[in-house]
């Protein structure tokens, strides 16, 4: 992989992370065009590292917010009288929304890496998952606020976000639904939607960098450390002001412009694949 196409999908990654618009699904999409088998190893390890990036950035972003809830949840911890501050309960509400993810994505890795990464899935997912997004932002009636949350509206959340392994889905789309589903407002669960995504991607992020070490090497035929290196970086970036941005406009628009961008992207790819135009892998 040379240096362009390395910042090109640090780019693609890092604007593309928190948008419900599918990070994956557009990341296959470029790699394909680029001419890159999307399902070997070394892309497949590529993509999941590079996401790293943008979650680092989104740390970074929140990190008053996550230092608040983590002191809250050790002080609820050390201290039953603790236990009623709404911090607390919200860091015990992301530690359990996070769990259902990491053991999908554990018991059908192969699946998710080799099956699922066909453009056929991408391409029908995000249309199919516009029509998920438009029922929420139509049905939420966003009564509820970030002091609201329990566990069980993120162990439901997290849940549904098991379906984000499904490129085209979007994590972030997914999240998103389910939460506004559950009532919760627009900024609400698009934080909610960032803090649940760190735990994710960042463990999916050390599996792949730990497995697929000696796939990624250029001397072994991948795509290599440094482009990977550069397009984490440039995912870190991007990812910064791609976060900042999201949650201005969420706080005053709805999903219909991310609706309507998935519905004619997944149309054209469809075209695309029908036509022979690309190869689905």
């Amino acid at each position: 992989m040379n240096i362009f196409e390395a910042v090109l999908l640090g780019a693609v990654e890092g604007f593309t992370e928190f948008l419900p618009i599918s990070s994956t699904g557009h990341l296959t999409i470029v790699e394909k065009l680029l001419g890159y088998q999307i399902d070997a190893p070394d892309i497949t390890a590529f993509t999941a590292i590079i996401q790293s990036g943008a979650v680092i950035a989104t740390v970074i972003f929140l990190r008053k917010d996550i230092a608040r809830i983590i002191s809250g949840w050790v002080r609820g911890v050390l201290n039953a009288d603790q236990r009623d501050d709404p911090d607390y309960r919200f860091g015990w509400a992301v530690i359990l929304g996070s769990i259902p993810i990491g053991i999908v994505g554990l018991l059908f890795q192969d699946t998710i890496e080799s099956t699922l990464r066909s453009l056929w899935f991408v391409a029908g997912a995000l249309i199919l998952w516009s029509g998920v997004m438009a029922f929420a932002d139509h049905a939420a009636t966003q009564v509820r606020h970030e002091e609201d949350v329990t566990w069980k509206d993120t162990l439901i959340i997290g849940t549904v976000q098991c379906l984000s392994l499904i490129p085209g889905v979007s994590r972030s789309g997914a999240t998103m639904s389910a939460g506004l589903l559950r009532d919760l407002d627009r900024v609400t669960v698009t934080k909610l939607s960032f803090f649940l995504s760190i735990p994710a991607l960042l463990a999916a992020s050390v599996l792949q960098t730990v497995t697929e070490y000696d796939n990624i090497s250029a001397d072994n035929g991948g795509v290599g450390w440094f482009p990977t290196i550069v397009a984490t970086l440039v995912s870190f970036v991007v990812g910064w002001f791609a976060v900042s941005w999201l949650l201005k406009f969420i706080a005053r628009h709805s999903y219909s412009i991310f609706i309507g961008y998935r519905l004619v992207l997944g149309a054209v790819l469809m075209v695309l694949l029908a036509t022979n135009v690309i190869e689905p892998k």
